[in-house]
């Protein structure tokens, strides 16, 4: 997985919730938002810059999150949950979960097809059911995103998580759960029903040479 780093800075959290409510709209108005990173030894609650913030959430890829704390120490991280205002859909509050190297992490990717499938060629509709799926493994050796060739895909044809090859990490989701699949449109013609059509108008057009000639 890619890494980005951004800057974050510790913040008091008042100890009455009257105040919490206003100490936070404060924050929100010099573009800063309130964050909390805990999974390690000590809990931080943190205010990171909006601008920081949209490099890694406005995008469909999942990073390790670097996050310098007060121009000290940098912690590895993951972004666990994110709350967006219900009518501007503003940034409110971000979850960061700290990453231990020792042991293995949790995490959603995405998928990406790659290819042409000859299904599609012949008028064949792609279903795309599962844009992205859980992995288990050492943030180390998990990919950014999980390729699948879908060039040899015909009409008919799916892909399972079964049938995805993995290395250093698992896909922990059920093996039967459809990734993809090239679905037969109302007008799709397959390769046999193509050649057959041939066939017949070929015979179409011999029979009128006969008849034709009989004239």
């Amino acid at each position: 997985m890619k890494s980005v780093t951004i800057k974050g800075a510790t913040r008091i959290v008042p100890e009455l919730s009257s105040q919490r409510g206003k100490a936070l709209k404060e924050l929100r108005k010099q573009d800063l938002v309130p964050c909390v990173l805990y999974g390690g030894k000590e809990v931080y609650h943190l205010t990171i810059p909006v601008s920081e913030l949209r490099q890694i959430i406005y995008t469909p890829l999942v990073y390790v999150v670097d996050i310098n704390i007060d121009g000290k120490e940098t912690i590895n991280t993951l972004m666990k949950e994110i709350q967006f205002h219900p009518v501007t859909d503003n940034i409110l509050h971000v979850d960061f979960y700290e990453i231990n190297e020792e042991k293995p992490i949790q995490v959603r990717i995405p998928v990406v097809l790659e290819g042409l499938a000859e299904g599609i060629r012949l008028g064949g509709k792609l279903n795309f059911q599962s844009r992205r799926l859980m992995v288990k493994g050492f943030y180390k050796n998990i990919p950014e995103t999980i390729n699948i060739d879908i060039s040899g895909m015909l009409v008919g044809d799916s892909i399972h998580v079964g049938d995805i090859e993995t290395e250093g990490y698992s896909i922990i989701e059920p093996k039967e759960k459809v990734v993809c699949s090239i679905n037969a449109a109302r007008t799709t013609i397959t390769a046999d029903e193509e050649d057959l059509l041939d066939e017949e108008e070929e015979g179409e057009g011999e029979s009128e040479e006969n008849a034709s000639a009989e004239e």
